[in-house]
């Protein structure tokens, strides 16, 4: 894929794209972000555009290598990552990757490496990646993929460039849905919850996510502060374990961001197949009180994440969006 193809990170694709115009690309990258949010694409495609001998900053996509590096058959790509066994990345596996780095490449121009996830390199992998990269081998390319940067030895931090992926946006992430393939209301129940990953995106389940979905709309519309036992009933309904609530307020937060935009004129929302209750929100409450009410949905997920009772939670959230109902 060539780097022009990314969406949702035109800034990292023109920073990459101008290095590779000046010929000033690094010799090692540390990629951070969460997983799926297109950190190891990025990698790859920009493996590929060095790699090409067609284009000037940015790959062909087309010629016998930018193919080979799409099919991940590159002879002068290299993996590295846990054994299928272990937990961690071993000082062998550095060492092997060292050795492979210092022979010429077959083909390229260079030889390049993916170190994925790079905080789960042992204490002695970490050490010897250190002399790696102080001294790189020949004209090698090394990438780390990381989802905390701040976990590897400021060391290696200090010797890479840093490039900072943020997740996806729930648009974005419904393009690239529908551009995998997936069904348009699938893909629109999907993207907002995903947390800007689009592995989660793959990975979660449409069918039981629509349903919960229909459900916290229904209980949505009949929750009514001057029958307090319907909010305490909703509360109840819905929360779960901390994941599953976490699950619900994420559902909560696609939802009433849609409901902004709605109040603000704008009809490009997400939730497409939820649009008559976004439209129910819009039309019960001002632009202010809806932005207020986000608020409340996001406090009350951080509460949750720091182990607030997910109950209590709910109950006192519902009760701030009732008195709108």
């Amino acid at each position: 894929m060539p780097l022009a193809d990314i969406r949702g990170h035109e800034r990292i694709i023109e920073v990459l794209r101008r290095s590779l115009r000046t010929g000033k690309t690094a010799h090692s990258y540390l990629f951070e972000g969460i997983p799926g949010c297109g950190r190891k694409k990025t990698a790859l495609a920009l493996i590929q555009a060095i790699f090409c001998k067609a284009g000037e900053d940015d790959a062909c996509g087309a010629c016998p290598s930018c193919r080979k590096v799409a099919c991940g058959s590159h002879a002068d790509i290299h993996t590295v990552e846990p054994l299928p066994d272990k937990r961690d990345i071993s000082i062998d596996q550095l060492r092997e990757m060292q050795r492979t780095l210092s022979l010429r490449p077959y083909e390229a121009p260079r030889k390049a490496c993916i170190i994925e996830p790079a905080e789960r390199m042992s204490v002695n992998a970490a050490n010897s990646l250190l002399k790696t990269l102080e001294e790189p081998p020949g004209d090698a390319l090394i990438i780390l993929l990381t989802e905390n940067a701040g976990m590897l030895l400021p060391t290696i931090r200090s010797r890479c460039q840093l490039i900072r992926f943020a997740p996806l946006s729930p648009e974005h992430l419904l393009t690239l849905l529908e551009l995998n393939g997936m069904e348009s209301g699938a893909a629109s129940l999907l993207a907002p919850i995903s947390g800007g990953s689009m592995q989660r995106a793959l990975e979660l389940d449409n069918e039981s996510l629509a349903v919960r979905r229909d459900n916290v709309i229904s209980r949505l519309g009949k929750m009514d502060i001057n029958r307090i036992a319907t909010v305490f009933d909703a509360a109840e309904a819905l929360s779960g374990n901390r994941e599953e609530t976490l699950e619900l307020l994420d559902l909560l937060l696609s939802l009433y961001r849609d409901a902004i935009h709605l109040a603000a004129g704008s009809h490009e929302i997400v939730n497409r197949t939820a649009s008559a209750a976004i439209e129910a929100i819009a039309a019960r409450s001002s632009l202010p009180r809806i932005m207020e009410l986000l608020d409340d949905i996001y406090q009350t997920r951080k509460d949750v994440q720091r182990n607030a009772n997910p109950k209590l939670a709910l109950d006192h959230l519902f009760m701030n969006i009732a008195a709108d109902a």
